[in-house]
């Protein structure tokens, strides 16, 4: 059975969630939007990588667990040049071993108007 994971990040106007869970096994999505305004944060790419890391955090508190739960990571950047950037704040992040696996790809665009990254998770609970 697949398991919704109330967050209050995702809109529930949108069919969308932003954390199920399915066993130990947890997936997740995170944008750079303010939960509190529902509005992409502005301040270039370190202040949205820091937004969609601490929306991860947030969904993974939801279902239990923390970041250093996940497995995979999956950052999508609009723009290669953000790399440097967005591994600043990954760095600063992910302090302890065993980092999570991560890909990171170049994309075209993303969906939201103003969003610079999109990061997918893969954790697992005890």
């Amino acid at each position: 059975m697949i398991e919704r994971i109330e967050t209050g990040i995702a809109p529930s106007s949108a069919p969308i969630n932003d954390a199920v869970r399915a066993g130990k096994h947890l997936w997740l999505v995170a944008i750079a939007e303010d939960p509190d305004t529902g509005e992409i944060v502005q301040g270039g790419i370190e202040a949205q990588t820091r937004r969609c890391l601490d929306n991860l955090s947030i969904a993974l508190r939801a279902a239990g667990g923390s970041l250093l739960n996940l497995v995979m990571v999956q950052i999508f950047l609009i723009d290669g040049a953000d790399a440097a950037g967005m591994n600043a704040v990954y760095r600063e992040v992910f302090t302890q071993q065993p980092y999570p696996v991560r890909a990171t790809v170049v994309v075209k665009e993303l969906l939201a108007k103003g969003l610079r990254i999109e990061i997918t998770a893969t954790a697992v609970l005890d």
